[in-house]
């Protein structure tokens, strides 16, 4: 399903990264302090180039540029959030500074002291831009911000609310859809994961539920759409990861408890941690699935339908993957360590019976393309199906040859096959 196009090294650790909603720009936050912007190649291609080389490094255009970089924070930098319409970015670092610059110079329009209820400063853990007026702030002393926008400032440098929705600090948060009377379009609820709970908060009226303990660390969130109980399959499910290799299933609405888990990382005494997760969007999934990163450096596909771990990639033989999302071409940007890796949706890997395309063979209307795609995935199958069927290797020969020559068309060979002479019906 998807390939990994090239490899983007850094200068130092990976500890954050950003997609710009609407441009190829790529923001990344490291332990150094450094925030760098680069911007990718575009994947436009004309139809004439349909036989040449697909990697995005393939012509002059398709090169990876640094738009600025530049040290921001004196510790290192945790989190970075583009606004939501990509004309400022946001960034966090162990300094307790929070500040506002913009994607396309880097250069700072406004800071704040990151709020502390202690006399010991509060490290960021989480920004997330909620809509044009409000910024979420959470930090490792499990506080979770308001921050007024105004104008895309940080215009106060007070919260304008401040909600402690777990004991630990906050892991993730994933906002919930507007609801169908919203006038803003933008959503007013979000979801958070810290600790073993899951929470979820209010604009105004603050906490409104808290899970029971999961007894187990969550640290990953993504809202899934047109999934649900078999009576309301439009209301949406969260799927969380957890520590210990499993990702479990919300129902919207039912926070109380999880409703189904899938084991993506089995092995024995729990599997590595899922730490991020992002939906694949649909028309590159063919239907309702998550990519996870996981602990090892491995990138789980997994089908949210059929609960299970459809194939997985490698991000990294050693470092965890840290950060994952899809860009505004629809390619998959995963960082973790010192590298950033681009992922698109391979055309030549279509019909080719590969692990990852079996979702795509099961969706085919093609009963020929079908056997085909079956065959080339379970040769070894249909060999050994084959010898039993047979009374001798000169009729398993015969069955596979008429295998392979099915979906050609109308099988019009001559009795030389293809070193031979066409037959022509009627003419025998």
């Amino acid at each position: 399903m998807l390939e990994n196009l090239c490899t983007l090294p850094l200068s130092a650790e990976l500890f954050t990264q950003a997609l710009h909603p609407t441009e190829p720009l790529l923001g990344v936050g490291l332990s150094t302090g450094h925030v760098q912007c680069f911007r990718l190649p575009a994947t436009d291609r004309s139809s004439e180039d349909d036989d040449a080389d697909v990697s995005v490094l393939s012509d002059g255009k398709g090169t990876i540029d640094t738009v600025w970089r530049t040290r921001r924070h004196k510790g290192s930098c945790r989190t970075l959030a583009f606004s939501n319409d990509g004309s400022a970015l946001y960034s966090a670092g162990t300094d307790s500074l929070l500040k506002h610059f913009s994607p396309t110079t880097g250069q700072v329009a406004s800071k704040i002291a990151i709020p502390s209820a202690k006399a010991i400063p509060d490290s960021p853990a989480l920004l997330h831009v909620l809509s044009p007026q409000t910024l979420l702030l959470a930090c490792d002393s499990g506080a979770l911000h308001l921050l007024d926008l105004r104008d895309g400032a940080l215009a106060a440098s007070k919260p304008q609310q401040t909600h402690f929705p777990h004991d630990d600090f906050v892991s993730s948060i994933t906002p919930l859809p507007p609801s169908a009377e919203s006038t803003s379009g933008y959503s007013k609820q979000w979801i958070s994961t810290g600790g073993t709970t899951l929470a979820v908060t209010d604009l105004r009226r603050g906490v409104l539920v808290r899970s029971d303990d999961q007894e187990d660390e969550l640290l990953c969130t993504a809202f899934v759409s047109g999934m649900g109980p078999k009576k309301n399959r439009d209301n949406g499910v969260v799927a969380v990861g957890t520590g210990t290799g499993v990702l479990t299933l919300w129902d919207k609405g039912a926070w109380d408890d999880q409703q189904d888990r899938i084991v993506v990382d089995p092995r024995k005494g729990g599997g590595d941690s899922l730490d991020c997760i992002v939906q694949i969007p649909e028309d590159v999934a063919k239907g309702k699935k998550v990519v996870v990163g996981v602990g090892d450096g491995s990138l789980r596909i997994v089908d949210l339908t059929r609960r299970e771990v459809e194939s997985t990639l490698r991000h990294d033989d050693i470092e965890a993957v840290v950060g994952l999302g899809f860009d505004c071409q629809g390619r998959m940007i995963s960082g973790g360590g010192q590298t950033v890796k681009i992922w698109e949706e391979s055309p030549l890997l279509g019909g080719g019976g590969s692990e990852e395309e079996d979702s795509e063979a099961d969706e085919s209307d093609d009963s020929d393309e079908d056997s085909d795609d079956n065959d080339a995935t379970n040769g070894v199958e249909n060999k050994r199906r084959a010898s039993r069927d047979s009374d001798s290797d000169s009729d398993e020969g015969t069955k596979q040859r008429r295998k392979k020559r099915k979906g050609k068309a109308n099988g019009t060979l001559g009795p030389h096959g293809a070193h031979g002479v066409l037959r022509f019906s009627g003419l025998d």
